[in-house]
């Protein structure tokens, strides 16, 4: 007999009741080989074809072969005899766990579901998308990491709800080579765990994850509750259809790690879901996110790209492309246990809500060899409270950040910003007693011992300072001047402060070149950086300009990128025109209008975003900022609101016309900024509005137009 089991957990974005059962284990079978030769979804039973959710049962041991048609036995194969359950011969060998392959016409290859598939809890099962005919491993849709482009596709039926894409239960499990897209829950009155499009749990979720604490013999957590191991995502494509557009229903989560031990996430494109790319619960510990292109996630809900919670002990982030999502590129809340985040490119992100590239709170992370750059908002930020230290922040390059490269958030700044977005430079450490004053126990930045040295003709330049004696002082040069604590360019040189504290380092600089300096104690972290110095240049001994000072050259910046975070593989037909160019005048509306109160886009508000997205499309050198407005006839907090969602509803209609998320911004301004202060129904229709603010490499400078404007009916409150 089954349990009916009533799993209540949090959920991050939409709900929904779900009922799963508990059975005894099945029995044993060989492997199988099983192909899915149908598009169709629904009730199981025998007909000419076999659908995924028959295949499912199949493996899983909950439907017998013998229950098939004699046209779906075909599609059986017993993987250790080599023979089918018709008695046809085949090749292949046994596999541990077996496979679920596809076959489906060329013409139905996506797979619409009424509601959400059985889980895969047949240990060492592999789902394989890459057997699809017509599916070539050799062609990839990006140039920056190689995946594939798949060819299988699940997705929800029109009019269904179905708020899982796969389901995860069991160990050694491989899901490879599909397309998932749409999975998510809305307008339910009760909570579930979260809806994502691969959800990888023990068999029954836990109906309460507010503890988060591992598995233990304290509910909600019992000895079945054994976490999977080993599970393999590799080369999918999560969020977008396979040929690359956004669908018109988003997931809400790409990879939801609910609690699993040792899951590796490796080559996938995961992209324009509602909230973060991967996330993890409950526990998530050796897990392994490497090589994956993360863009434009977050775009209405939980906005960082990874957002690693729970025990994730030894996880490790390398080598992923995170760009274009809407908040920080990687986000760790309250975890448990340290997280390695390596040779990662983490750009242009902070789209609609500013801050840090990288988050971290708790202890021995290590942030080394990243390049994070393009960030509304710091590099790294190291929280105070809950207590974080020991976090080792080294080797990375940043560029084109509003805040600091590395930013320790100070223990009495407790407000919402600093722990997003940090809260700049620190007061020096005066006493040894004060440790807990920020992360990374307060160590202090370096100081130089003057904000100008001077290089000698060809000589090397020598620099000295001091920082926490027995640190390591890691140099940089500094390429960008916008203020004293610019980003750190490119790692130099390193030197060790000795008892006294004092340090110096030769450098290869030359006369107007800037450097900075971050220190690094293994018992403390790594601190924030020092304001920079600078290079003057003094003439040699003999020479007509002997000691006599020489103005400094200004310094090298870094030319400004081209927001742009995936190519196609080959290279492009024309090149980008050099700066500057010629002005260019273009026609196109800089604001957009609502009804009151209202922030969905009217048809005429559809036309002028059609026009400003084929503008946006025949520049892609334009950037722009969407900045909501309200008019004043409500509190300050309402009309912030509204505003955010006037300019996240403009972002999200472009996306869908194909403008990529990394050359928008998002800015709410409420009733701050009103263009009219007038108090006729023309004056308030102005200012409900999202404006454009431009910025283009080319100094392009639009034409105002006001062509959609919404007056509310007279007599209107």
């Amino acid at each position: 007999m089954k349990r009916i089991y009533f799993p209540l957990a949090v959920a991050c974005i939409g709900s929904a009741l779900t009922l799963a059962a508990w059975a005894d284990s099945p029995p044993s079978q060989p492997p199988l080989r099983v192909v899915v030769n149908s598009n169709q979804d629904g009730p199981v039973q025998a007909n000419d074809a076999l659908t995924l959710r028959e295949a499912i049962e199949i493996v899983n041991g909950t439907l017998a072969v013998e229950q098939l048609s004699a046209a779906e036995k075909t599609q059986v194969q017993p993987l250790e005899s080599g023979v089918n359950f018709n008695g046809n011969s085949n090749g292949n060998s046994g596999e541990v766990g077996g496979r679920i392959e596809f076959s489906l016409p060329p013409d139905q290859t996506t797979i619409q579901l009424t509601e959400v598939l059985p889980e895969l809890d047949q240990p060492g099962l592999v789902v394989d998308g890459t057997t699809q005919p017509g599916y070539d491993a050799t062609k990839s849709a990006t140039a920056e990491i190689a995946i594939p482009i798949p060819v299988v596709a699940l997705t929800p039926a029109a009019e269904a709800e179905v708020f899982r894409g796969l389901s995860v239960v069991a160990d050694n499990i491989t899901i490879r080579g599909l397309s998932l897209y749409g999975f998510t829950s809305r307008h339910r009155d009760t909570e579930s765990t979260p809806p994502a499009d691969i959800f990888i749990a023990h068999r029954l979720p836990p109906p309460n994850t507010s503890q988060q604490q591992p598995p233990n013999d304290d509910a909600p957590f019992y000895e079945r509750d054994r976490p999977p191991q080993n599970v393999l995502i590799e080369n999918n494509w999560l969020g977008i259809r396979p040929d690359g557009s956004m669908p018109e229903k988003t997931s809400a989560f790409g990879v939801s790690v609910f609690n699993s031990s040792g899951t590796q996430i490796r080559r996938n494109r995961i992209a324009d879901h509602e909230g973060s790319a991967i996330i993890t619960s409950v526990r998530a510990d050796n897990l392994r996110v490497s090589e994956n292109i993360i863009v434009g996630n977050g775009i209405a809900g939980m906005p960082d790209a990874i957002r690693l919670e729970g025990v994730v002990d030894g996880s490790q982030l390398t080598g992923n492309l995170i760009c274009g999502n809407d908040g920080s590129g990687v986000f760790l809340f309250k975890p448990q246990g340290s997280v390695q985040i390596r040779e990662n490119r983490i750009t242009f992100n902070g789209r609609r809500l500013r801050r840090a590239a990288v988050y971290l709170m708790g202890n021995d992370h290590q942030v080394v060899n990243n390049q994070i750059s393009d960030q509304v908002g710091p590099g790294v930020v190291v929280a105070a409270y809950p207590q974080s230290e020991r976090n080792l922040i080294q080797a990375n390059r940043f560029s084109a950040l509003e805040g600091l490269s590395i930013d320790l958030v100070a223990q009495f700044n407790t407000e919402v910003q600093a722990y997003q977005r940090g809260d700049g430079p620190n007061p020096r450490r005066n006493s040894p007693n004060r440790r807990k004053d920020t992360g990374n126990a307060a160590i202090n930045a370096p100081q130089f011992l003057a904000r100008e040295f001077l290089k000698i003709g060809s000589a090397p330049l020598q620099v000295q300072g001091t920082a926490d004696p027995g640190s390591q002082v890691e140099l940089y040069r500094v390429l960008e001047s916008a203020n004293s604590y610019a980003p750190l360019s490119e790692p130099l040189a390193t030197a060790v402060a000795d008892a006294q504290g004092r340090f110096s380092a030769t450098l290869p600089l030359q006369a107007g070149d800037r450097f900075s300096a971050v220190a690094t104690d293994p018992r403390y972290g790594t601190s924030e950086p020092a304001p920079y110095s600078s290079v003057g240049a003094i003439g040699t001994a003999g020479s007509a300009e002997a000691n006599v000072n020489v103005a400094p050259a200004q310094p090298s910046q870094s030319r400004p990128v081209l927001p742009q975070c995936t190519t196609p593989p080959a290279p492009p037909t024309a090149a980008p025109p050099e700066l500057p160019p010629a002005p260019v005048e273009i026609r196109v509306p800089r604001n957009v209008h609502f009804a009151l109160d209202q922030a969905t886009i009217s048809p005429v508000t559809a036309q002028v975003l059609d026009r400003i997205a084929a503008v946006l499309r025949d520049n892609p050198t334009i950037l722009v900022e969407l900045q909501g407005h309200t008019d004043p006839r409500a509190s300050y907090a309402y009309n912030l609101d509204l505003s955010n969602r006037r300019a996240l509803a403009v972002r999200n209609y472009l996306l869908r016309q194909g403008i990529t998320p990394e050359r928008m911004t998002i800015r709410a301004l409420g009733e701050s900024q009103l263009l009219n202060r007038g108090t006729n129904r023309v004056d308030y229709a102005r200012n409900r509005r999202v404006e454009f603010l431009f910025r283009d490499f080319r100094g392009i400078e639009p034409i105002v137009q006001e062509e959609d404007l919404q007056i509310e009916p007279a007599g209107s409150r």
